[in-house]
C-alpha cells in the first residue's frame, strides 16, 4: 500500500511538473530561511549558558538618577569588592571583580630570532582577574590550575590561541610577556578559548594582585568614581529554582550597602541592581565585555518572520493544490467507486505533499549550507559558531518538514478526498470547489490566502522602507560637528614633551588641515560623567554633566560651532569651561550670553572656574540618546586620542594612504614602544548602528524572499486560471475583446486583493515600526507616502507577475482555443 502511495504521488507530481517546481522552490526557500533563522536564534539564546552556574551568577549594575538617558552602568567603585566580602562573608569566595584593559600593547621577546614582537590588543582580550573568577566562569585547563596559577602577582593565564600567537607552537609555561611597557607577567597556565557565546570572553587573564601596581583607572578608596571595565560578579546560594527569592533578598541588602558606603547625597540617587548573567547579552541598556547585545524582541521578531515566510510558502501550496483540484476530481471519483475510503485518500494526498516537502528539505539544507557564511556575516555570527550538521538542527529540520507537510497538505487532502463520486465522474465539480464536502468555498479561500500572503509581504516592505529611511537619517543627520575626513589616532600613556613632539612632526605635513588632542572624539562610547555645583549652590543638582577634555584646537578640528563667548585659554589643567546649549538650558538660561562669566565647580573640586563660551549642541552618543549637558575644558592628563582633520586634496584614497603612512612614521618615532592604531570618524560612528544595519539588511533579504515566494504562488494560480479559462478568452476575443481588456480581466481581481492586503498590513506595520523607532531619541516620522510606496510596489510586482500569463492568454489565436468546440 505504501509503495502504491509513493508511485501514484510521483506520477501526479510528474504530470504537473510545472506546479511541482513552483511548490518545491517556494518550500525550499522558506525552509532554508527558517533553518538559518533557527541557527541565529539558537546562537543568540545560548550566550553564557556554557557556565555551570549560569543561572546563579549575577552582575552588579548601578543606576544613578543623575545619569541622563536612563542608562545603567556596569562599572562599580573599586573598594566595593572588599566591602562586599566584609559585609557578606558567605559570598567571600563567590564574589569577584573583573577589571578589563583595552587598546594595550603586549610585547614578547623572541630570543630564538633575537627580535621583539609587539601586538596591539583591542577590547575583550585582557583583564585582571582573581582565582575566584574561575569559580564563576568555566574554563577548560590545559596547564596550571585555577587555584594557584593566578594567585600571585605578575602571573598570567593564556588561552591556547593567544599562547600560540605570542610564543608559537612551543610550551609557553614560564615565558614572559610585557603589557603596555609597564609590567612583566610570567605565563603560569593555559586554557582553552572561551566559547564565542560568552559575554566575558577574555583570552589573557592577568593576576588581579598586580592591578594596584599596574595602576590603570585605579582609585582604591574612592566610592564616587567608576570605570565601566571594572565589574563585579557574584554567585548566589541555593538552586536555580531558588534564585528569585535569593536575588530579591540580595537586592534589599544592596540598598542598605549603598547607604552605608556612599555619601548621603550620592546614596539618595544611587541604587545597585542584580543582573542575571544569562540576561547580559539581551540588555541593550548596559554594555558588556563582548561588545555585543541583541534585544529579545529582535530575536522573537526573527522567529516570527521565519514563521510568516513558511506560512507564505504553505499558502502557495494550498492555492495551487485547490486550484488544480478540479483536474483530479475524476481520479477521486474512480478511487471512491473502487472502494477507497476518505482516510486512504487523505493519506494519498498527504503522501504527495510529503514527497514534495522531502525534496524541499534536502534542497533547503544545501541552500542553507551555501548561504551560511553570508548570513553569519550579516548577523555577526562568528565562523564555526553555528553548524547545520548538528543533531538538534537536523531534528528541527525534520520536525519543520513534518509541520510543513501538515500545514500545506492537510486542507487540499481534505478537499480532494471530500468530492462526491457521482458529481466527480459526471464532471460537475466546479472551480469554486462546489461538489465537495469540505464546507468551504475554495475560490473564497484562495482569495483570502492571497490577501494574507501579500499582507505579510507588505508588512515587510513597509518595514524595509521605514528602516531604510531611519538608516538614511543616521547617515545624514547633523550631529553638530564635521564627521568627514577626520582620523582619530590612539595615544598611549605619555611622557612629558611627547604630545608636543608629535604635534610638531605632524604640523608640517601637507594634507593635514588641523590637529587636536582630546580624551575622545565628540561622539564616543568612552565617556566621563561627573557631578557639579553651579555658582554658590551647596548641593549638586539631580543630573550629571559629560566632560570632554580637549585642547583649544578641538573646535576647529571637529567643526564644532562656538555661538557665544570664546574658547578657553590653553593649559594643562582645568582653568575655564565651554558648555553646550543643552547644559545652558538645563541651568535655566535662554540666551547663551547670559551664562558667560558664571562660575561652576566640577568633579568635587572646591575651586570655582568661569564659563567662557557656549557651543552649538553636538551628539556625544548615538542618536538613540538625547544630547546631554556637556563641558569642554583643558586637561592634559586625560588626552587619549589625536584628531587629524585632513584637507580635501587631490589624489583620493592613494593620497590619504600615503599621508597616513607619514603620520605612522612620526607616531612611531614618538612612541617607539607602542603600536600605531587609527580609525576614521565616520567609520566609528557607523559602529553605533551596527545592530540597526543588520536589522535593515535582514529586512531587505527576508522581504525579498517573501515577495518572491508570494509571486511564485501568484504566477502558478494565474497560469492555472489562464489554462482553465482558455475557451472563455477565445470567445471574448472572437467577440472583439482587446488584449488590454483580457489583461485587465486577469489583473483586476488580483490588484483588488493586493490593495485589501495593504489595508490590513498598514496598521500592523505602523505599530511594529513605531515600537522599533521608540528606541531612538532622534528619529524620522512615519509618513503616509511610505505606505503608498509599499502599495505601489506590491501592485507593480503583482501586475508584473500576472502580466506574462495574462498577455500570453490574450495573444493566443482564438481559433486554436475554440477548435475543440
Amino acid at each position: 500500500m505504501l509503495r502504491n502511495y509513493f508511485t501514484t504521488a510521483f506520477r501526479a507530481l510528474k504530470r504537473n511538473w510545472n506546479y511541482s517546481v513552483i511548490n518545491v522552490l517556494g518550500l525550499t526557500l522558506s525552509l532554508a530561511c527558517c533553518l538559518l533563522l533557527f541557527l541565529a536564534i539558537r546562537y543568540e539564546l545560548s550566550f553564557d549558558r556554557h557556565n555551570a552556574y549560569a543561572d546563579q551568577t549575577y552582575r552588579i549594575v548601578s543606576f544613578n538618577k543623575k545619569s541622563n538617558n536612563d542608562r545603567r552602568s556596569a562599572g562599580i567603585p573599586l573598594p566595593a569588592l572588599a566591602a562586599l566580602r566584609t559585609d557578606f562573608p558567605s559570598l567571600k569566595h563567590d564574589v569577584t571583580m573583573v577589571h578589563r584593559i583595552a587598546n594595550v600593547v603586549v610585547t614578547v621577546n623572541d630570543k630564538a630570532n633575537r627580535a621583539t614582537k609587539k601586538f596591539q590588543e583591542g577590547d575583550g582580550i585582557l583583564a585582571f582577574v582573581e582565582p575566584e573568577y574561575f569559580r564563576l566562569f568555566d574554563y577548560t585547563w590545559k596547564s596550571g590550575s585555577p587555584q594557584t596559577s593566578i594567585s600571585n602577582p605578575n602571573t598570567v593565564v593564556l588561552s591556547e590561541h593567544m599562547a600560540q600567537k605570542y610564543f608559537g607552537a612551543g610550551n609557553p609555561i614560564g615565558k614572559t610577556l610585557r603589557v603596555e611597557n609597564k609590567m612583566d607577567f610570567v605565563v603560569t597556565g593555559v586554557v582553552e578559548e572561551p566559547p564565542v557565546t560568552s559575554s566575558v570572553p577574555f583570552d589573557v587573564l592577568l593576576s588581579f594582585a598586580s592591578l594596584k601596581q599596574y595602576g590603570a583607572y585605579t582609585n582604591w578608596d574612592d566610592w564616587q568614581s567608576t570605570y565601566g571595565g571594572a565589574q563585579i560578579y557574584m554567585k548566589l546560594p541555593g538552586t536555580p529554582d531558588d534564585q528569585a527569592i535569593e536575588s530579591a533578598k540580595m537586592t534589599q541588602q544592596l540598598a542598605a550597602f549603598v547607604k552605608k558606603y556612599h555619601k548621603s547625597d550620592d546614596a539618595r540617587d544611587l541604587s545597585y541592581e542584580l543582573q542575571p548573567l544569562t540576561q547580559i547579552h539581551f540588555d541593550t541598556r548596559t554594555d558588556n565585555y563582548a561588545k555585543r547585545t541583541v534585544s529579545k524582541e529582535m530575536i522573537w521578531a526573527m522567529g516570527l518572520i521565519g514563521l510568516f515566510i513558511l506560512i507564505t510558502a504553505c499558502v502557495n501550496f494550498i492555492n495551487l493544490a485547490t486550484a488544480q483540484a478540479i483536474r483530479r476530481a475524476k481520479e477521486v471519483g474512480v478511487r471512491k467507486v473502487l472502494g477507497s475510503s476518505r482516510g486512504q485518500l487523505v493519506r494519498q494526498f498527504l503522501g504527495e505533499t510529503g514527497v514534495l516537502t522531502g525534496m524541499a528539505v534536502v534542497l533547503s539544507l544545501l541552500l542553507a549550507q551555501i548561504s551560511l557564511p553570508y548570513v553569519g556575516e550579516l548577523l555577526n555570527i562568528k565562523p564555526g559558531a553555528a553548524t547545520l550538521f548538528d543533531p538538534v538542527v537536523i531534528a528541527f529540520l525534520v520536525t519543520l518538514g513534518l509541520l510543513t507537510t501538515g500545514l500545506a497538505g492537510f486542507y487540499p487532502a481534505l478537499v480532494l478526498s471530500g468530492y462526491q463520486p457521482i458529481l466527480a465522474l459526471k464532471g460537475k465539480i466546479r472551480a469554486s470547489g462546489q461538489g465537495g464536502s469540505s464546507g468551504i468555498n475554495q475560490l473564497t479561500l484562495r482569495r483570502g490566502l492571497i490577501v494574507g500572503q501579500f499582507a505579510i509581504s507588505q508588512i515587510l516592505i513597509i518595514g524595509t522602507i521605514i528602516a531604510y529611511s531611519q538608516m538614511k537619517y543616521f547617515r545624514s543627520a547633523d550631529l553638530g560637528y564635521s564627521r568627514d575626513a577626520v582620523v582619530s589616532v590612539l595615544i598611549p600613556e605619555k611622557k612629558p614633551g611627547q604630545l608636543e613632539s608629535l604635534k610638531a612632526k605632524l604640523t608640517g605635513l601637507p594634507g593635514i588641515q588641523s590637529l587636536s588632542y582630546g580624551m575622545t572624539t565628540p561622539s564616543s562610547s568612552s565617556n566621563w560623567t561627573t557631578g557639579f555645583r553651579f555658582e554658590n549652590d551647596e548641593k549638586e543638582p539631580d543630573y550629571g554633566i559629560l566632560m570632554r577634555p580637549a585642547d583649544t584646537a578641538y573646535l576647529h578640528t571637529y567643526g564644532l560651532k562656538l555661538i557665544a563667548g570664546r574658547m578657553y585659554q590653553p593649559g594643562d589643567t582645568m582653568r575655564e569651561f565651554v558648555i553646550n546649549e543643552a547644559f545652558m538650558k538645563r541651568l535655566g538660561f535662554q540666551k547663551p550670553e547670559q551664562v558667560i562669566g558664571k562660575f561652576m565647580r566640577v568633579n568635587g573640586e572646591d575651586l570655582k572656574k568661569p564659563i567662557v563660551g557656549v557651543v552649538k549642541d553636538f551628539n556625544a552618543f548615538s542618536l538613540h540618546q538625547r544630547i546631554e549637558p556637556s563641558v569642554l575644558t583643558s586637561y592634559r592628563d586625560q588626552y587619549r586620542s589625536l584628531g587629524i582633520k585632513l584637507s580635501m586634496q587631490k589624489g583620493g584614497a592613494e593620497a590619504v594612504s600615503g599621508l597616513l603612512k607619514e603620520v605612522e612614521t612620526a607616531w612611531n618615532a614618538t612612541f617607539p614602544d607602542f603600536v600605531f592604531k587609527y580609525s576614521f570618524l565616520d567609520e566609528t560612528l557607523a559602529n553605533f548602528y551596527k545592530s540597526e544595519e543588520r536589522m535593515y539588511s535582514l529586512f531587505q533579504l527576508l522581504a525579498g524572499i517573501a515577495i518572491f515566494i508570494g509571486c511564485l504562488g501568484l504566477y502558478g494560480v494565474v497560469a492555472f486560471m489562464a489554462e482553465s479559462r482558455t475557451k472563455e478568452v477565445g470567445i471574448r476575443k472572437a467577440l472583439g475583446a482587446s488584449t488590454a481588456h483580457i489583461f485587465g480581466l486577469f489583473s483586476f481581481d488580483f490588484v483588488r486583493l493586493v490593495l485589501i492586503a495593504l489595508v490590513i498590513a498598514s496598521p500592523i506595520a505602523w505599530y511594529v515600526m513605531n515600537k522599533w523607532l521608540a528606541d531612538f531619541a532622534y528619529k524620522i516620522d512615519i509618513s503616509w507616502w511610505m505606505f503608498a510606496l509599499a502599495g505601489l510596489l506590491a501592485v507593480g510586482i503583482a501586475l508584473l507577475t500576472v502580466s506574462f500569463q495574462s498577455i500570453k492568454a490574450a495573444l493566443m489565436n482564438p481559433v486554436k482555443s475554440l477548435r475543440a468546440e
